[in-house]
Formats: C-alpha cells, structure tokens, sequence
C-alpha cells in the first residue's frame, strides 16, 4: 500500500526507521528489537540506506523482509551520491518487481574518508533531481526529507525552504524532517513552509535522548539543537546510562505529547534499532490520544489462528 493512501485513512501516523545491521551479533539484537517494535502496529516502518550505497543490499533484503515476509507496508530509503542514473534506474526496478510501493529519496551524506562530495555528472546531484527522475518514471509515493533548522549545508533557512518547495514540486508526495528537540523549530518550519505553498504532509522526526553522548554527536553532524534546559537536566547523568534514560524518555514524552496536542500529523520515531524507549513512548502517548489507543490495544491482540 502506497503511504498517501495510508494517509487518507489515519489523520495521523506512527511509524518506526530501522537501519541494517552491520554484523552478525548487531543482526541478532536487531531481530529482537524489530520484532518488539512491530507488535505495535506502525502505519509503516522505513530502512535506511548508507553513505554512497554502502549497505545497499542490505537495505534491499531488509525492506524485501518487512514488506513480503511480515506484510508491513515499507518505505525503502535511497541515496544518489555516487549513483549513476543507470544504476538508479536499475535500483528502481529491483525494487518495483519485489512489490515495494514507497522510497525515501535523498541525496545521502558523503562516504566515508572522502572529505566533500565530488560533483556526478553521471547521476544527480541533488535530492531534488532523484525525486524528479524517479517520478518522471516509475509509481512510487515518494517521502524526502525535511530539516527545521536547515540542512547544514545550506546557507540559510530560506534558502533551505526553497531547496525543499523544489523537492515538493518535482514529486514528493510528503516529508518527514530530520530529528529536532525543541518544538518551536517544528511549528516555524511549518509556517514558512506554508507561506512557500507547501501542502504536503510533514511528519516530524523524533528520537528519545536516551545515550546523551550519542545524540550530542548526531546533533552536530544535523545542526539539530540540543536546548539548555534539556543540557542541565542530562548533564548531571551525563555517566549514568540508568538515570539518563529515564530523563531522555520523559523529556521524549514532553515533546511528543507537545506535537500531537497541537495538531502534527503523527511522529516518525528514529529508533537506532532498540525496541525499550520507542516502546515506553508509545503506551505513554496511548494512554492520552484515542487513535494511538486503539492502535496499541490492537498491537495487543494475539493473531487470531485457524482451527
């Protein structure tokens, strides 16, 4: 199922992000986690895909996994760093012939050890042209990403918000934004999306601080600010796995609950592949919004079984 036809049947979606697992040990802790996190019913769950297509095959049999062999509706992610438009195009058909209906298109950070990303007169060398060439030429809704405070490599927040109305323009069907932790850049992107005629929806993209050290280091990499009062409330735990989880999640709760109560359509959860926090968030969030309510006590049902 397309994820625009999901929209029309939930005002608001929940959904989970996984990324492939790199070894053996990571694939087995994975498979423990997702099985967790499937339970409760996401409106769809999205693979990751790495810098320059490093874990492409990875993606692929991921996404095949979720959409064929457990009948979740997947969104596959897909970079075009360093891709040429025939390997493009032949991705695009692997992924149509195993049934899979959605794609995240971005342009994709840089690969490793390589210090900018050189020019690709071969391929695209914009999230904008990916998402152009891909709907010019195949069936897929099409997700692209979105960043409150601006990409970082943009000059300029309006700068960013045109880069994003040409991606809307060239066929993204919705958006969903990079990972943020103060609400106010939500609801301001929102806004000059708005005056810039964007229309689609716009999920926001939430990760619960439960590894400060870890979400400080991605905050950087993103431009995502981490606000002074959540540093005075972590910084004191900072060396404490236990107490700094329990902040993060009631600090993730805030925000969520925040968001809903004020009318997001749903929240896209980055879940760094562990099931615990994006589990507690979620019966947090059922106890207080009928839609996730009915949701979660679905996900609770055992699968009914013929005699």
């Amino acid at each position: 199922m397309k994820i625009t036809e999901i929209f029309k049947k939930q005002e608001r979606t929940f959904s989970f992000e996984f990324f492939p697992p790199g070894d053996y040990l990571t694939a087995v802790k994975f498979g423990i986690n997702a099985g967790q996190l499937m339970r409760l019913s996401p409106s769809f769950v999205s693979i990751t895909y790495g810098a320059g297509g490093g874990t492409q095959s990875n993606t692929f049999d991921l996404v095949n996994l979720f959409q064929n062999d457990l009948k979740f509706t997947c969104m596959a992610h897909y970079t075009c760093v360093n891709a040429s438009k025939e390997k493009i195009a032949y991705d695009m058909r692997v992924l149509h012939d195993m049934g899979i209906e959605n794609v995240m298109l971005i342009r994709g950070d840089k690969p490793k050890n390589e210090p900018l990303i050189k020019p690709n007169p071969a391929g695209f060398n914009y999230g904008s042209d990916l998402v152009r060439f891909v709907k010019e030429n195949y069936d897929f809704c099409i997700g692209a990403g979105a960043y409150p405070e601006k990409h970082v490599e943009s000059p300029s927040m309006e700068e960013d918000i045109k880069n994003m109305k040409v991606k809307v323009d060239s066929g993204a069907d919705f958006l969903i934004t990079q990972m943020f932790f103060d609400n106010k850049y939500y609801w301001e992107f929102l806004e000059k999306a708005k005056k810039q005629s964007i229309k689609c929806r716009i999920i926001p993209g939430i990760i619960p601080i439960t590894n400060f050290k870890q979400i400080k280091k991605f905050s950087e990499m993103t431009g995502a600010t981490i606000p002074e009062k959540i540093k005075k409330k972590m910084e004191p735990y900072r060396d404490n796995k236990k107490e700094i989880y329990k902040v993060g999640l009631d600090l993730a709760v805030e925000q969520v609950h925040e968001l809903l109560k004020n009318g997001a359509p749903g929240i896209h959860f980055y879940t760094l592949n562990k099931s615990s926090a994006a589990i507690q968030l979620y019966e947090s969030l059922s106890q207080n919004f009928k839609d996730v309510k009915i949701l979660f006590e679905k996900s609770l049902k055992p699968p009914v079984t013929k005699p």
